[in-house]
């Protein structure tokens, strides 16, 4: 049957990666197509123009397995415009299918790419068929983005206007010219103006008119594209009047519901949305009200109840942070009181060099005024690592300084494990990303600093 069929073709599709050659660029025609797809799922037509994949030739005949194209005198199948996708189907014919994958235009012409499962030439009969609930899926987001269109201008003001769009099956994307990020509030009352919309159940009008005339209506035309002297106008209640080409549902209603799932900048002065609808603004609901189900189970809540009880956890681990932060400060500290019987002498100057293991870096720099207190005068080079993270400081009593730079002494140990450094005079702090070379680089302090009082 046709699901199968169509099954069948998504397979062979993804198969197809060569297939993936952008035509418009590298094929012409001059059929012209006559597009019957505003009213009929289903068209019977004749096969005016073929080409083949692999060439990308004009040919009489494609074969049962072939890539290439199908140019039809009429179809229902609408051709990739205005940020709408071509639709798939199938082009049913005497003993086989042609499975068409998209559709594309090719001047006037409607190109329809996929694949032969049985011989098609030229002046074949065909009942062109395409895939109904794609198609349904992928107008529910067309006619969304006109609602969100108005709905921006009416949140955001007029300046906004529709730089770029795409409506496919699974979602729509919308691009529009706004000088600053979209705020929530911003967002939930435009999504709610669309729903709104959805629920009025407006009826989709269109007309053909002069583009003058259309303009003079208010209608909104759609970026980068280009129109003849006659225009379509699609029109949504009072609410939305666009000029668009495209295939829209039939009332308001049918689209069901829309919701915003991104918004984000992709230029300057250009935003981007991007939505769901129909099913899928429902599956995503359902996958957002399952993961918030989660997390309140995690933190043994209801629904309901779970954001207090999140932020009362954030507020308790927050506390315990700072908590656990000033024990490690006063263990380094007490720690570092205890260093001071490890201390030297080099030409009558004290000298502490030690490493710490793992003390946090933060602390350092308490331990090294609590140690300068102690001695009253002297040289300090302490060292720490974490993971992979090297944290270091130097310290000179003020008496010292003369003689020797914790800058320099500090930097001095920093570009042997990896790192480099420097500060003032008296204290002075680096890192680095070597912390199996700390033994080495400490070694080397004593015989640095005899140099320099030497």
């Amino acid at each position: 049957g046709f699901d199968v069929a169509m099954k069948q073709q998504r397979e062979r599709a993804q198969q197809a990666s060569q297939f993936g050659t952008d035509y418009n660029q590298q094929l012409k025609s001059d059929q012209k197509t006559a597009f019957k797809g505003y009213d009929n799922d289903s068209y019977s037509a004749t096969v005016v123009e073929l080409f083949n994949s692999k060439d990308q030739e004009p040919v009489s005949q494609l074969n049962s397995g072939e890539q290439g194209i199908v140019i039809l005198d009429h179809t229902p199948f609408y051709a990739e415009s205005g940020g709408q996708v071509g639709d798939s189907g199938l082009l049913h014919l005497d003993g086989g299918v042609f499975e068409v994958t998209d559709t594309i235009k090719l001047g006037n012409a409607f190109a329809h790419r996929g694949t032969a499962t049985t011989d098609i030439g030229l002046n074949r009969r065909v009942k062109a068929e395409i895939n109904v609930q794609r198609r349904a899926a992928i107008i529910k987001n067309h006619t969304a983005t006109h609602l969100l269109h108005a709905a921006l201008r009416k949140v955001l003001g007029e300046h906004v206007t529709q730089k770029g769009s795409l409506c496919d099956s699974d979602k729509l994307r919308f691009d529009f010219s706004h000088f600053e990020g979209v705020t929530a509030q911003e967002l939930y009352t435009v999504e709610q103006m669309v729903n709104d919309e959805i629920r009025h159940n407006h009826s989709k009008q269109t007309e053909s008119m002069y583009i003058e005339e259309a303009k003079e209506k208010g209608a909104m035309a759609l970026f980068g594209e280009k129109y003849d002297d006659e225009v379509r106008v699609v029109t949504l209640g009072d609410f939305s009047i666009e000029l668009c080409g495209g295939v829209h549902v039939n009332r308001t209603g049918d689209i069901g519901l829309l919701k915003i799932i991104s918004e984000s900048g992709t230029a300057a002065g250009v935003r981007r949305i991007e939505a769901v609808t129909g099913k899928g603004a429902l599956h995503f609901i359902n996958q957002q009200t399952a993961s918030l189900a989660n997390i309140a189970s995690l933190v043994k809540s209801d629904i309901t109840n779970a954001s207090s009880k999140v932020e009362q956890l954030v507020s308790r681990f927050k506390l315990l942070e700072k908590e656990n932060s000033q024990l490690k400060q006063e263990l380094a500290a007490q720690a570092g009181s205890d260093l001071v019987n490890n201390t030297i002498e080099i030409n009558g100057v004290k000298v502490l060099i030690a490493d710490l293991g793992s003390v946090e870096s933060k602390a350092l720099r308490g331990m090294v005024d609590e140690l300068k207190n102690k001695m009253q005068s002297g040289v300090i080079m302490l060292a720490t690592a974490n993971g992979p993270k090297v944290g270091l400081i130097a310290g000179v009593t003020k008496d010292l300084i003369g003689r020797i730079k914790a800058g320099e002494l500090v930097n001095m140990v920093a570009q042997q494990v990896g790192g480099k450094g420097g500060g003032r005079p008296d204290m002075a702090q680096a890192g680095g990303t070597q912390p199996e070379n700390i033994t080495l680089a400490l070694e080397s302090v004593s015989a640095w600093v005899t140099e320099k009082l030497a």
